[in-house]
């Protein structure tokens, strides 16, 4: 009888906490949420270049191409 209950001393002792999974997650979930926030920051970083830096110049070239097939006599 006293191998027994020494097993079930053993399989108890080695069982994680509760605690260090609660805390394990909190800890992801905190990473994951700055993941994200820096995620959507950086996203309309790039959003807000393209659309006042890059677009006007591409719209300017698309203009510029246009004005010069308007000088080209018909064919």
């Amino acid at each position: 009888m006293s191998s027994v209950e020494g097993e079930d001393d053993a399989l108890l002792a080695a069982k994680p906490p509760k605690i260090r999974r609660r805390r394990l997650r909190a800890i992801l979930l905190a990473l994951m949420t700055q993941y994200a926030i820096i995620a959507m920051i950086v996203g309309l970083s790039v959003a807000a270049t393209l659309h006042y830096l890059v677009t006007p110049q591409i719209v300017a070239k698309f203009e510029a191409i246009e004005a010069a097939f308007k000088r080209l006599p018909p064919s």
